[in-house]
């Protein structure tokens, strides 16, 4: 059996192969109304193709914990019940399809509140359906953002409750594994990097105070994910800043406190918390940091960033590079991936019964 087709066990629950879906937004759902924040035809169809395709692992996109943690105001929510049957509906074709479904419970703190990225992306205010954003401290992502609202202790406190609650609704939603976002420059990776991050308080300063916020969501999902499901963190191992930012070597003690307290596999990219920073882009170009966090630590990790063609992702694998990769513009391109790196690979992936000409 070829490494990317072989199962993965992490604590009781089994995805069918090492081929997994990250977390992609979607920008489609409402903006506001009853309907803020809520899957619907688009969300089904475009989950749906993938599980169909033979992806094992799909992890929705980034699904905000609250209506101000947003990046756009068209992103998905998963801070009340309405969105919660809506997900269901989802996760129930998923399932059905030999999928595990999963949900990314994310914040975006300073780079909240912008339009499509078909539409520029930039910050929207009041007038288009936009809001204030949050951060740990008063400082915009670039010339362009607003200075953002430096957060209290209190509201810090009360945005981890948000974490837990959403949990506890992606529960009920039946998602199989929840990943925390703690990469990309959104909130959680903003208190990480002292880049983002220029509290003097117990949030900042020294590495303990700046990684207390994620651990603290962390231990607070924890404790409500069940003991039987595994749990995610998605980390940017550099802010690619010569200096003053996030590092590789912050990523290695990090990834250990991460499974010191709960964390059951490490979801490794790069970027996103410092504008106009130079990317030295490229196939597989994430794929060391994930190799690092495998080589120096216990925690199983998964690599991400242009990994396009199956001999690649086998590569990646068999090297013991990463334990499972993320797919995510070639799943754009073409939701059977798996059925065809399957063929090509001579792996076996689940085809639907209703596709069987195909086989």
């Amino acid at each position: 059996m070829t490494a990317l087709f072989e199962p993965f066990t992490l604590r009781d629950v089994t995805i069918p192969n090492r081929v997994w879906m990250p977390p992609m937004c979607q920008y489609s759902a409402a903006p506001e109304g009853p309907e803020a924040g809520v899957p619907h035809d688009w969300h089904f169809a475009h989950y749906a193709a993938r599980a169909a395709g033979g992806t094992g692992l799909v992890i929705v996109e980034a699904t905000a914990v609250a209506p101000e943690g947003r990046i756009s105001p068209y992103d998905l929510g998963i801070w009340n019940d309405t969105q919660v049957e809506a997900f269901r509906r989802i996760t129930r074709f998923l399932t059905g399809q030999g999928t595990v479904p999963a949900i990314q419970l994310a914040h975006a703190g300073r780079k909240a509140s912008t339009d499509q990225p078909w539409k520029g992306g930039a910050p929207l205010g009041p007038d288009a359906y936009g809001w204030r954003p949050l951060a740990p401290s008063a400082v915009p992502f670039d010339e362009r953002h607003p200075v953002p609202a430096e957060l209290t202790a209190e509201e810090i406190r009360a945005i981890v409750g948000q974490f837990a609650d959403a949990a506890r609704r992606a529960l009920a939603a039946g998602f199989e594994i929840a990943e925390i976002h703690g990469a990309h420059g959104y909130l959680i990776h903003e208190f990480l990097s002292p880049h983002s991050n220029h509290r003097t308080d117990a949030y900042g300063g020294s590495y303990e105070n700046r990684t207390r916020f994620a651990l603290e969501v962390v231990d607070a999902v924890r404790e409500v994910w069940p003991d039987d499901k595994p749990l995610f963190f998605r980390v940017s191992a550099t802010d690619w800043l010569e200096e003053g930012g996030w590092t590789p070597d912050d990523t290695v003690r990090f990834a250990r406190d991460l499974q010191a307290h709960g964390i059951d596999l490490l979801d490794v990219s790069t970027g996103g918390n410092a504008a106009a920073v130079r990317i030295p882009t490229g196939p597989g170009y994430q794929v060391p940091f994930a190799a690092r966090v495998k080589a120096e630590t216990t925690l199983p990790v998964a690599a991400v960033g242009l990994i396009t063609d199956a001999e690649q992702a086998e590569k990646i694998l068999s090297n013991g590079e990463a334990d499972a990769v993320l797919l995510g513009r070639e799943l754009l391109r073409n939701p059977s991936w798996a059925r065809h790196a399957a063929r090509e690979l001579g792996g076996e992936v689940r085809v639907p019964d209703q596709y069987h000409r195909s086989v």
